[in-house]
């Protein structure tokens, strides 16, 4: 699984990965940042490679096939052995019921026969609190009770309970269905739930994505980005979740684990603006509320990273049963984390971040929730911090931990706090403080360019007076801050391609940080350099690098967070939505004009 070669399935509430083989790896319950009672993606206590695990399997297993039925969150895997082949269907429904959104924490999975006598074993293996506890385990004439000590799962079936119970191979001779969920007995059979729901939710799935305003090129691409992002998104509060893992190191060996079930409103804000791109309205509406939570209960500091149900403490500690991701390979990828101490941090572009995330709110008529003078007054509070904070040393957009200065990408994204609440102040007729916020980002701007800009490396750096270069500058042209003619940024982007460009990737930055100097590039670094490129006019180079990046997806065209550059190897926490992101806004970018093929 070097390559993390996974497809996601989910519902906007809970979400599983399922690996090549049908077996799924990593579901967290009863939310993305739950327990994860299926976590064979990051090791087994006992290093039972059937644990942690929900598995259909096949012996003598020959070949597989893993596909997304088009344009859906619906996943396909076919297995081939010796004794004939099978299909497995994997889901969470999704769709709409009584004209509201229905997204029960129930998974399906449905087995068929494909061809010949196919003969499978299933393996049903959950644990609880992060693989330290086995379930207890009760069983009825239809359905498999796991107990565990804060939650029981349960497993209706219409194949028979004790092979199930026994893992015994059996001859497949019917479609058998699974219906897994809370500890409540069904209204209907597997069959018709598995049936019913499926048909439902390729609807909606199919629906959502046909009315997504696309390019004419890479439609597949970001088809699949954009469905992915929405899984990202828990639709319960609004919050977005930077990726669905913890602790899938961003190199092998390195220690550099993170666990990113959490909403960074950097992130997030990122996901929003590629979404809303596409007429993906409703993602905005939702983490709108769920900003503005954030804003009215502050006290003026915004932290970089909230929980999904806006909690504030995400205490970091370690899953001591769970060995990391690969174990079995005997390089130590530990440890596994839970929580993030980044919520500690002082990460002063959260402030530009957050008003960037909100202003579409303003502006969209097509918007249900609109926003007003009210909440122009309320984030007006968030762009004082900005301002106050757009010189002061903080960790940086790259979360260092033991090191603070004042990063340039830090200050921009200050300077893009003030630069929208001129432009809403406007919108909402607040035209008394156009000028106001005007002059606050004029004054910011000023100190960016003056303090950020290093004659000795030819480039605006990560800090100011540093010399280090840093890919995150390249936001100075996606955020508008500069021009892309200007010649100190021609001059940034051909001098951190030098130095950072590894082939068609990117490294973050060039220093040394808590762990030494990174060994894999930062994949929406790529994203952020091929931008730069089509703004200096140099769209046939971002064109073959934009080929080169969708080139290193997996199978399913999604992406985690970095990739080796010299064996392609994927690497960090999955499926990373800044790299999903990329994806989006590089074939919007990049696209030729519909009148160029009609």
């Amino acid at each position: 699984m070097a390559n993390l070669d996974l497809g996601l399935i989910g519902n906007c509430n809970i979400s599983a990965l399922v690996d090549t083989s049908a077996r799924i790896v990593w579901c967290c319950l009863p939310r993305f940042d739950g327990d994860p009672v299926f976590h064979q993606l990051l090791g087994c206590k006992n290093r039972n490679p059937d644990d942690g695990a929900f598995t259909i399997e096949m012996p003598g297993l020959k070949s597989t096939e893993q596909f997304y039925v088009p344009n859906t969150a619906i996943l396909k895997t076919v297995l081939h052995a010796e004794s004939g082949s099978v299909e497995i269907t994997d889901f969470i429904p999704r769709f709409y019921k009584r004209n509201r959104p229905f997204r029960p924490k129930t998974l399906i999975r449905t087995v068929t026969v494909k061809d010949g006598s196919p003969r499978i074993r299933v393996r049903i293996r959950p644990r609880f609190r992060y693989g330290a506890v086995e379930p207890q385990i009760t069983s009825g004439s239809n359905h498999i009770r796991f107990i565990g000590p804060d939650m029981t799962v349960r497993v209706t079936i219409d194949a028979p309970v004790d092979y199930v119970l026994e893992e015994t191979v059996f001859n497949l001779t019917e479609p058998i269905h699974f219906v897994m969920g809370p500890d409540e007995t069904l209204t209907d059979s597997p069959f018709n739930i598995a049936r019913d729901f499926e048909e439902q939710t390729t609807v909606y799935w199919q629906n959502w994505s046909g009315r997504l305003a696309l390019q004419p090129e890479w439609q597949e691409a970001v088809i699949r980005a954009a469905v992915t992002l929405k899984l990202c998104s828990y639709e319960p509060t609004g919050a977005i979740v930077a990726a669905m893992t913890t602790s899938i190191p961003e190199a092998p060996g390195t220690g550099r684990n993170w666990d990113y079930r959490y909403c960074w409103v950097r992130d997030a804000y990122f996901v929003i603006r590629a979404l809303t791109s596409l007429s993906a309205g409703r993602t905005l509406e939702n983490y709108y509320r769920w900003i503005m939570n954030i804003v009215a209960s502050s006290d003026g500091h915004i932290q970089p990273v909230y929980g999904i149900a806006l909690d504030k403490e995400l205490f970091e500690s370690t899953a001591a049963a769970l060995p990391g991701f690969q174990s079995e390979s005997g390089v130590d990828n530990g440890p596994v984390r839970i929580g993030n101490q980044a919520y500690e941090h002082f990460q002063h572009d959260t402030y530009g971040n957050l008003i960037l995330g909100a202003a579409q709110a303003f502006i969209d008529k097509r918007l249900l929730t609109r926003a007003g003078v009210e909440d122009f007054r309320r984030l007006e509070h968030v762009g004082e911090q900005a301002f106050k904070l757009h010189d002061v040393p903080d960790a940086g957009i790259w979360e260092l931990r033991n090191r603070a200065r004042v990063h340039t990408s830090s200050s921009v994204m200050c300077w893009a706090a003030c630069d929208r609440l001129a432009k809403l102040a406007s919108y909402v007729g607040e035209h008394n403080r156009v000028a106001f916020w005007r002059e606050r980002a004029e004054l910011i701007r000023h100190k960016i360019v003056t303090c950020a800009w290093s004659d000795k490396r030819k480039a605006f750096v990560e800090s100011f007076g540093g010399e280090h270069l840093d890919a995150s500058v390249l936001l100075m042209g996606e955020l508008g801050f500069i021009d892309g003619q200007d010649p100190r940024f021609l001059s940034t982007v051909t001098q951190l391609e030098k130095v950072l460009g590894r082939g068609p990737f990117m490294m973050r930055y060039e220093a040394a940080d808590d762990f030494g100097v990174p060994e894999t590039a930062f994949n929406i670094c790529a994203f952020w350099r091929l931008d730069a490129l089509a703004r200096v006019g140099k769209s046939e180079q971002a064109r073959e690098i934009f080929q080169s990046l969708l080139n290193a997806r997996n199978h399913l065209g999604l992406m985690s967070e970095d990739t080796d550059p010299v064996t392609g190897a994927a690497w960090g926490n999955f499926p990373q939505t800044y790299s999903m992101v990329g994806i989006i806004n590089g074939a919007t970018r990049l696209s030729k004009p519909w009148e160029a093929f009609v």
